[in-house]
């Protein structure tokens, strides 16, 4: 990769939106995604707090989020059959583009799927405040327990990267390379998926990033779920071509 400086802009509902934007959003989430855990909000700058605050809820240990999370991921669940019950197969998708300069798809996405390297379950978690639990398991389906957008409760979902059968937005092949898959409950209802795509442009590339809901899911929420999306894959960007 060429030396360059990385730099990435968002576009959220047309508007150009910028890095510092998108920290200060990052920010005011942390602290409720501290006091839904029932964990400290740690001090210092952002990135300081990012980093003690995913190392904390590391420790906490995978059981353990889950038991604090219970009552959530129970009230959630229900919504969640609810919605997907009464929207009879449509969906509703929350979409956010992000320009970058520096690196390429290719690279960031192997990056992005390789479950197998050191840090990937701490580079999951500190990606954004509101992931608290993000587990792949050998087989490749992923367990993310998160608050999605602006939504009060965790959800627990479960993301299969080699099925996309159930996704309703439909493959561009303007973007050649992509992370696609369902999500489903526990129980193997497909709930929603997730279809990311990219492509290289002359000075970096570009990232589309969409996520499936119920057609019925609150407006508010699939509007806030984009500074989520921005969030999350901005820091996993700048952790994927981070000198080292």
């Amino acid at each position: 990769m060429p030396d360059q400086t990385l730099t990435i802009d968002a576009v959220i509902a047309g508007r150009a939106v910028s890095r510092d934007e998108v920290l200060a959003w990052e920010a005011r989430r942390l602290p409720r995604a501290a006091r839904k855990i029932g964990l400290a909000v740690p001090s210092g700058d952002l990135a300081r707090q990012r980093t003690a605050f995913a190392d904390t809820k590391l420790a906490l240990g995978a059981d353990d989020v889950r038991r604090r999370l219970a009552r959530d991921v129970r009230a959630s669940g229900v919504v969640a059959r609810g919605l997907t019950a009464l929207s009879f197969g449509r969906r509703a998708t929350s979409v956010c583009d992000l320009h970058v300069t520096g690196g390429n798809a290719g690279a960031f996405v192997d990056w992005f799927t390789d479950a197998g390297r050191d840090d990937y379950a701490r580079s999951m978690i500190a990606a954004n405040p509101d992931h608290f639990l993000i587990d792949t398991a050998p087989d490749g389906l992923q367990e993310v327990i998160e608050a999605t957008g602006g939504s009060p409760l965790a959800t627990q979902f479960f993301i299969d990267y080699d099925d996309t059968s159930p996704l309703v937005t439909p493959r561009d092949p303007a973007f050649p390379v992509e992370a696609a898959g369902v999500a489903r409950t526990g129980a193997g209802l497909a709930i929603g998926g997730v279809r990311h795509e990219f492509r290289d442009e002359a000075n970096g590339f570009h990232a589309r990033l969409c996520i499936e809901f119920p057609w019925l899911t609150a407006p508010y929420l699939i509007a806030q779920h984009r500074w989520h999306l921005a969030c999350e894959f901005s820091n996993w960007i700048e952790a994927a071509f981070a000198r080292r």
